[in-house]
């Protein structure tokens, strides 16, 4: 799992985005509007380059415990957010070792210099993987802020 997981770029996860949105723009049913990502763990670098790959599509895009956020690459996530027009949404756990505190706090520092339209949040006192409950990190109180502050990230910037 960890070699697929690692095989996985960037580039590859954005070529494949690129596919779904032209299959959304040629699909009828699909509205023509503003859209989020959401990435958890791994995925969460995928979610902010989606929004900076893609700014006029992607208006909302959020990394929960997301991992490599702060890299040398020229597309981490802490440098690709300076192309994003979306309004980014990371939530961090406390303890979490795919993403140390020295890592988010890095991350934080980054965009607030930058003057991105970010918040970084600190779950406390949860793991990485706090917000699936076949996990043993599942936290039911920090699930649910999740959800929560999802929800109202789409809510003002999607309707």
């Amino acid at each position: 799992m960890m070699k697929l997981m690692a095989d996985l770029t960037i580039d590859m996860v954005m070529s494949d985005t690129e596919g779904l949105l032209a299959f959304i723009d040629q699909d009828p049913a699909a509205k023509k509007r503003p859209m989020g990502a959401v990435g958890y763990c791994m995925s969460g670098q995928f979610s902010i380059n989606a929004a900076a790959t893609f700014p006029d599509r992607i208006a909302a895009a959020a990394s929960m415990y997301g991992t490599y956020l702060v890299t040398d690459k020229p597309n981490s996530p802490h440098l690709a957010a300076r192309r994003a027009k979306a309004e980014l949404y990371f939530g961090c756990a406390e303890t979490d070792r795919w993403a140390p505190m020295e890592q988010v706090e890095n991350l934080k520092t980054s965009l607030a210099a930058d003057k991105i339209d970010a918040e970084v949040e600190i779950y406390p006192g949860v793991e990485h993987g706090f917000a699936f409950p076949q996990r043993p990190a599942y936290d039911k109180a920090a699930a649910e802020r999740h959800w929560e502050r999802l929800n109202a990230l789409y809510r003002r910037r999607l309707g």
